[in-house]
């Protein structure tokens, strides 16, 4: 005979979730955020935003954004956490507009955390070394697709 199995309390599995849910949070989401914010302001300080803005700005000027939303995808690269950090903090900066994020989201999430991955995923599961180039740039040229999408859209 099988144990009799009890269906969990609903608050119970609420508080549950909302525990793991706060680790994410906290261990995870809120320290990329705070260190996008800290590089932003690094680089504002430094005037390497500004020349950043204008080493980029022929090429992000293709998906109508500034130079400086480099950053964002440069960030989105290493993490998605990041990433929205540096676009909530150029934002702020009143350097992105609402139309600007719009444009950016989609390409934050299609070439999202790659560097992270690269040790996480793909040195663990033994991807051919050979082949990671491509992967990140069938990732790259979806997000710049995207942007030439919204761009269009919008």
């Amino acid at each position: 005979m099988s144990a009799p199995t009890s269906n969990p309390v609903i608050t119970d599995v609420f508080v549950e979730g909302a525990r793991k849910g706060w680790n994410i949070a906290t261990t995870s989401t809120l320290p990329n955020v705070v260190m996008a914010f800290i590089i932003i302001k690094a680089l504002e300080i430094t005037g390497a935003l500004k020349g950043l803005g204008i080493l980029f700005a022929p090429l992000m000027g293709l998906f109508g954004l500034p130079g400086e939303a480099a950053a964002v995808l440069i960030g989105g690269w290493m993490s998605m956490g990041g990433a929205i950090g540096v676009a909530i903090g150029l934002f702020d900066k009143g350097i992105l507009t609402g139309e600007h994020l719009a444009i950016l989201a989609p390409a934050i999430y299609l070439m999202g955390s790659q560097v992270q991955y690269l040790g996480r995923i793909l040195g663990v599961i033994g991807t051919r070394a050979k082949r990671i180039p491509l992967m990140i740039a069938i990732s790259v040229i979806n997000a710049f697709l995207a942007m030439l999408l919204m761009r269009i859209i919008l």
